[in-house]
C-alpha cells in the first residue's frame, strides 16, 4: 500500500551572519517536514531568493545590510502573499514588534528561546496562525506608539549613525534644509535634544 507522500514546508532563511544562517538551516532541516530551499545574507538578496523560488515561509533577522527584515517583511507582503514571514531577532523590544506586525510577519521569535519554537512556528504560520512571544506582545501593545514616519526613520538612522545632514541629502536625493526639517521633526517627536539623543531613544523603542 502507497501512502500519499506530504509536501514539506519550503523555507527560506535571511540571516547576516554566516555562522548563525548555517546554524539555522542546518536546525530546521533535521525536521522532516520542512524543507530549507534558499539562503541569504542581506535583504536584498533574501528578496531576490524568495521571487525566484516562491518559498512558503521567509524567516529573516531584522537588522541587515542593504534591506532591513522589516522592510523585506513588507515588500513579501505586497509583492508574495503566499510567502509568509516569521522575524527572528535579539530584539526584545516592543517597537520592534509592533513594526514587525504592521509590515505584515505572522510571527516574531527570540533567538534565545529553545530550538524547538522555530519549527513550530514555522509549522503555525504556514497553516495561518500567527506566532509571537505572549509576554512581549503584551508589552507591546502597552507602549507608546511609533511617532516617526518611514522618511523621518529613514533620516534619523543615518544620523545616528554620524553622517552629516549634507551625507543624508545626497543619499536620499533630498535638500539639505529637507533633512534638516524631517530631523527637527523627528527630535522633537521622541523628546530630544539633538540628534543623537533622538537616534538613541528611538533605537532602544524599537522605532529605528
Amino acid at each position: 500500500m502507497r501512502f500519499p507522500v506530504t509536501k514539506k514546508i519550503q523555507v527560506v532563511i535571511a540571516e547576516d551572519q554566516a555562522m548563525v544562517l548555517g546554524a539555522l538551516a542546518a536546525l530546521l532541516e533535521t525536521e522532516p517536514d520542512i524543507a530549507v530551499i534558499g539562503k541569504a545574507a542581506n535583504g536584498r538578496e533574501a528578496l531576490a531568493t524568495v521571487a525566484r523560488l516562491k518559498p512558503d515561509v521567509l524567516v529573516t533577522d531584522i537588522e541587515m545590510p542593504e534591506m532591513t527584515g522589516l522592510t523585506l517583511a513588507c515588500e513579501v507582503r505586497q509583492r508574495f502573499p503566499h510567502t509568509r514571514v516569521v522575524i527572528l531577532t535579539t530584539f526584545a523590544r516592543p517597537g520592534y514588534l509592533r513594526r514587525a506586525l504592521d509590515a505584515g510577519a505572522q510571527g516574531y521569535l527570540l533567538k534565545d528561546r529553545p530550538a524547538a519554537e522555530l519549527s513550530e512556528a514555522v509549522r503555525r504560520v504556514h497553516r495561518g496562525l500567527r506566532v509571537v512571544d505572549p509576554q512581549l506582545a503584551a508589552e507591546a501593545w502597552g507602549t507608546d506608539p511609533d511617532p516617526l514616519t518611514d522618511r523621518e526613520r529613514q533620516i534619523l538612522w543615518r544620523a545616528g549613525d554620524g553622517k552629516t545632514s549634507l551625507d543624508i541629502a545626497l543619499e536620499l536625493s533630498l535638500s539639505e534644509g529637507t533633512v534638516r526639517n524631517y530631523l527637527s521633526e523627528a527630535i522633537s517627536k521622541v523628546g530630544a535634544s539633538n540628534r543623537i539623543e533622538a537616534a538613541r531613544i528611538a533605537r532602544a523603542k524599537g522605532w529605528l
